[in-house]
């Protein structure tokens, strides 16, 4: 079994979660996944099935999209409700106040990760340190915040926030950062994510879903081909010869098209991403196996 299968995760799973559960219903080990999601988060994780894991870090779009909820009052040491309270206050927000600290974080940023992430220092992940106790210096990395929509109250001192941001974004830091900005503490009550790059919701399954398509058999309707993370480039057919040739490794010459990387089908499919220089097509990735 080849291809994407959008998972919509639940609340409470971590990434590697899905990730074991789904080896089990998928019968293989061949995952990968793109984007981890904290447990407390919802939504799109997509993971990448068989030859299809060779796809994970050629996608050209790692954009997201969040929906998240903002609590006022409140701050916590993981930046969200499930951590530990550090701080409170009544301090009042307004809608207003939240539409003007807005635009002064949108667009390039620089964002230290917080302590509760699996980004690295010395090979530990910070998670495993902050659960110690300990606080370590963190290098801030750039990031873009593409798009910030206030969607509207959710109860006392919530507001829903609309975020369309880079890979690497951490959005209870830019919750953190928010509470900051209006002079009221900030933490992340809810975190749905609704984009990651080309996958939507809309493409998504539970994993009751996923389940019952084992049950009945149906699992390979719910997987995208490979080929979907790749629409951007331009097609190119090759015949079966020239198809038995890429596969082997082979280049192909007198090609005729112009410079550049190209998706190729064969006579049975999508076989991967081949690059044409000086009239000769090579592979560039096989997401089938070699004959």
């Amino acid at each position: 079994m080849n291809g994407i299968l959008v998972v919509d995760k639940p609340a409470g799973w971590t990434s590697f979660d899905v990730i074991a559960k789904l080896r089990g219903i998928l019968a293989t080990r061949k995952l990968g996944h793109s984007g981890t999601l904290d447990p407390m988060a919802t939504g799109v994780l997509p993971v990448f099935v068989g030859a299809a894991a060779k796809a994970v870090d050629l996608q050209p779009d790692h954009d997201k999209a969040y929906r998240a909820l903002v609590r006022f009052g409140l701050a916590t040491d993981t930046g969200d409700v499930t951590g530990e309270t550090l701080e409170t206050s009544g301090t009042p927000v307004s809608r207003e106040q939240v539409l003007a600290a807005l635009p002064a974080l949108t667009g390039p940023q620089m964002q230290t990760p917080p302590m509760y992430s699996a980004v690295k220092v010395d090979g530990v992940p910070l998670y495993k340190l902050a659960r110690q106790g300990k606080t370590v210096e963190r290098k801030a990395r750039p990031v873009t915040i593409y798009r910030l929509k206030l969607c509207g109250g959710a109860g006392e001192r919530e507001f829903w926030l609309d975020v369309e941001c880079s890979k690497g974004t951490y959005v209870r830091t830019l919750v953190e950062e928010l509470g900051r900005a209006v002079g009221c503490p900030a933490c992340l009550a809810a975190l749905r994510r609704t984009r990651a790059g080309a996958f939507g919701l809309e493409a998504s399954h539970g994993m009751e879903s996923i389940q019952a398509a084992k049950d009945e058999g149906g699992l390979e309707r719910l997987l995208l081909p490979v080929d979907t993370v790749f629409r951007h480039l331009p097609k190119a057919a090759v015949d079966e010869a020239a198809a038995a040739r890429l596969l082997n490794g082979a280049p192909t010459y007198r090609f005729g098209r112009p410079e550049g990387v190209y998706r190729l089908y064969g006579p049975e499919g999508f076989l991967g991403l081949g690059r044409v220089r000086e009239d000769t097509l090579t592979v560039e990735k096989l997401f089938v196996e070699r004959a």
